[in-house]
């Protein structure tokens, strides 16, 4: 579920670093130096920062659409041609005398509702082209014609050319309407201030992990604002809001896998899910290690990972990883290698073989018969032959034969005796 990794969505303010100057020039080969144009509509902009020190060869900058609520640090901006700051939150014109090639400046759709401030814009000779339209400011009777009595050198005003006619009438009318746009002015001033200190707090305009965000953005759509920087500003930020929240959506951040390994590749012992466990078969003689995992007793098998190395097992449940090193090296091809789970406890059981168990010697182990040796060439090994059939038993009462005659003695013939033989009678003779 893509919810599961989205948490409260909450507005964060944009700020112009240099990553994003980079990014916005491309066209320049992503040099920040001599950058002479830059667009940074759209992009949630709080503050105006950094272009004085990084981008003084700007002659256009587009912030046009984002929620900037006071000119700033452009005065060393000394190359700028256009400024485009329409639809932001800005309700005086300042910090402009710096810029002394300014031609055009677009305030289009801001809160100037002071009109004494645009005699600063006096100073800018170059400046030609202004545009107020959408202010409150605009509104006042005599608009047109202080603007142009208190800035000489324009030559288009809210996007229509001042003609020479117009610029004498207004000379006329100047000492009649000043006194009214300057009682305007500070009466606009006074209702901002009153305005707000009674909404000092812009409200927490983050969103809850169980709000629809569809119905959610309907409706932001379809209700009735204040139209005031602070009303602006909170809907800016409960739009940023809603916009983060179908990105994380779309995008969900799941949660960084654990280490499990040191930086020289040895492996760590970790219990996300602090899991109940026995190793057993620690023992010299003992052939096996037998991990018992006390995982969860109705927890459906297919979201359980094993992996057994020789050095470690590592199982993963529902994202939680367990891992433990070893004491003894393991096989994990041999066949004896299993894992299986109790159907009474849910426990997982993993037999894993060492690789340098000894060998087993049991009392049926030595006293097993020998295995049969196979028949051998009879041509090659001279051995004797063992008849097939079975030999019969040894009868006692056969040991003594039946009664047969004797042999004849064998008849010896007599040899003469020698010619020198002596007889001697004390010697027995030989028979």
């Amino acid at each position: 579920d893509a919810n599961s990794f989205v948490g409260n969505a909450k507005y964060t303010m944009t700020r112009i670093t240099l990553d994003l100057l980079r990014k916005r020039a491309e066209h320049n080969n992503g040099e920040i130096s001599s950058l002479e144009e830059v667009s940074l509509h759209q992009q949630e902009i709080e503050r105006i920062e950094l272009l004085d020190v990084c981008c003084k060869e700007l002659k256009i900058l587009y912030l046009q659409n984002n929620s900037i609520s006071k000119i700033e640090n452009v005065g060393r901006l000394k190359e700028l041609i256009y400024l485009n700051l329409a639809l932001n939150n800005i309700t005086v014109i300042e910090n402009l005398e710096g810029c002394e090639n300014l031609q055009k400046l677009d305030l289009t759709v801001n809160f100037v509702g002071d009109l004494r401030c645009v005699a600063v814009l006096a100073r800018n000779r170059d400046l030609t082209e202004l545009y107020l339209t959408g202010n409150p400011c605009s509104q006042y009777p005599g608009y047109r014609s202080y603007v142009l009595h208190v800035i000489p050198q324009l030559q288009k005003l809210d996007g229509v050319a001042v003609t020479r006619s117009e610029r004498l009438r207004a000379e006329q009318e100047f000492d009649g309407i000043r006194a009214d746009i300057e009682e305007r002015s500070q009466a606009y001033v006074t209702e901002r201030a009153r305005a707000r200190a009674e909404d000092l707090d812009l409200g927490d305009e983050s969103l809850a992990p169980d709000v629809d965000v569809d119905e959610e953005e309907k409706r932001y759509w379809e209700e009735h604002s204040d139209y005031t920087p602070e009303a602006r500003e909170r809907a800016q930020r409960r739009l940023a809001a809603i916009k983060q929240r179908k990105e994380q959506i779309a995008n969900p951040v799941k949660p960084k896998p654990p280490r499990v390994l040191e930086r020289d590749g040895r492996p760590l012992n970790i219990n996300e899910g602090d899991w109940a466990f026995v190793l057993e078969g620690q023992g010299v003689m003992d052939p096996d290690l037998i991990l018992d995992l006390a995982c969860y007793r109705y927890l459906d098998t297919s979201q359980i990972t094993l992996d057994v190395h020789p050095t470690h097992v590592r199982v993963v449940i529902k994202g939680k990883t367990f891992q433990l090193v070893l004491p003894d090296e393991v096989k994990p091809d041999s066949e004896r290698c299993r894992a299986e789970r109790s159907q009474t406890t849910g426990h997982l059981r993993v037999t894993m073989p060492k690789a340098n168990a000894r060998p087993i010697t049991t009392k049926a182990a030595r006293t097993a018969p020998a295995p049969a040796v196979a028949a051998v060439d009879k041509a090659k090994e001279n051995f004797l032959e063992v008849p097939s059939e079975a030999p019969k038993p040894l009868d006692l009462g056969n040991i003594v034969g039946s009664a047969r005659a004797a042999p004849a003695p064998r008849s010896r013939e007599a040899r003469p005796n020698d010619a020198g033989f002596v007889d001697n009678d004390d010697v027995p003779p030989l028979e």
